[in-house]
């Protein structure tokens, strides 16, 4: 009997889905009856990290090194192993568990009071140093000068006094070591920026053109500074390595109520000018403060720290930093509305009662009519 062509490539296509189904059966029953492993994850002998050498700032959550897994199979398990020094002294004090926030809820800026921003965070304990489940290295704001000693003040850091570590990664294909981490830490830089301070001890810094002046110092400039004139001078004023006329102070000040964000203004002579000559500004939507308190001398708030809270974009951040802008106008000659402007981008890590204070250490600012 003679065989169709159709029937023969349903014969053969029948015959290979049969053939494979016995294989599969087979293998199976081979795997059962030999007792083979089960099929392995795959861990690369090339894991690598874009870095080993970590410098954070105690103080501030710092996140650190990203790893290259080399196609390893995910998830990955990571430990931080031989914590030690340089001189082979081991060390714990990176280890030590505190409470640090945790967000629950996203925080976005429309927050209305201080009870709102606290109910989207919670705190839970943490070691001070520790690696998440994707190997990055996080030291918390936990951290601080007591609990962690940071380098050197003296510029100098002896071998015996940096802290290195390993690092064990495994999945079910085994695990290996990649070895000979170091971090050291910087002490706690309370905001930012941090230019009027010596990094290394916390002290005052000299100034950068004349550091061996020891009457001359380093200070915070503003961000800009627009239409801003002098009084006498009529002359814009300006900020920079060779003129300081307008100058800031981040600083703590006494009587708060462990949340205050206040902001003082001063004139040449150090007295406070009256907020009120900044008639332009936007006091309510200055920063995400609240029971805004204005006097003859300054502008406070209640606030929830750090700040800012997050990097989330709202309206009272540049960036990753919060954005503060003052303004006001005046007439010029010919009638013409003149608006001058300055501000300033910070950030203020520790919890406490701050003050940010502006100076017009030069020449006061003109706030009267041509």
């Amino acid at each position: 009997m003679k065989i169709s062509r159709s029937y023969k490539t349903i014969y053969r296509k029948t015959s290979s889905i049969g053939l494979f189904a016995l294989l599969c059966m087979g293998l199976y029953g081979c795997k059962k009856i030999y007792n083979l492993p089960d099929e392995k994850d795959f861990l690369s002998v090339n894991l690598t990290y874009d870095g080993k050498s970590f410098y954070p700032i105690l103080g501030r959550t710092s996140r650190m090194g990203t790893l290259n897994s080399d196609h390893s199979t995910t998830p990955l398990h990571f430990e931080i192993v031989n914590p030690r020094y340089g001189d082979g002294r081991p060390y714990t004090d990176l280890f030590q568990v505190k409470p640090v926030y945790e967000w629950i809820s996203r925080y976005d800026g429309t927050e209305k009071n201080l009870e709102e921003i606290e109910a989207k965070r919670k705190l839970v304990n943490r070691p001070l140093f520790e690696v998440d489940s994707t190997g990055t290295f996080i030291l918390w704001n936990s951290s601080n000068n007591e609990l962690i000693e940071p380098r050197s003040k003296d510029s100098v850091d002896l071998v015996q006094n940096i802290r290195y570590f390993d690092l064990k990664i495994s999945n079910s294909g085994g695990s290996t070591i990649v070895k000979d981490f170091m971090i050291l830490p910087w002490r706690v830089q309370d905001y930012d920026p941090y230019s009027d301070k010596n990094p290394y001890d916390g002290q005052t810094a000299p100034d950068p053109k004349d550091p061996k002046n020891p009457n001359k110092k380093s200070y915070i400039w503003p961000s800009y500074m627009v239409n801003v004139n002098g009084e006498t001078s009529n002359r814009p004023l300006q900020t920079n390595d060779d003129f300081k006329d307008l100058v800031i102070y981040i600083r703590r000040f006494t009587g708060g109520n462990g949340h205050n964000l206040r902001f003082v203004f001063l004139d040449k002579d150090g007295k406070t000018i009256n907020p009120e000559s900044f008639n332009e500004t936007k006091w309510k939507e200055l920063v995400h403060g609240f029971n805004m308190k204005k006097t003859a001398d300054y502008v406070q708030y209640d606030v929830a720290y750090p700040i800012p809270l997050t990097n989330y974009p709202t309206k009272y951040l540049n960036g990753n930093m919060a954005k503060v802008d003052f303004s006001y106008s005046r007439k010029g000659f010919g009638g013409d509305l003149i608006t001058a402007k300055f501000g300033l981008n910070f950030r203020v890590f520790t919890k406490g009662d701050w003050e940010i204070v502006f100076h017009f250490q030069r020449e006061n600012p003109r706030f009267e009519n041509e």
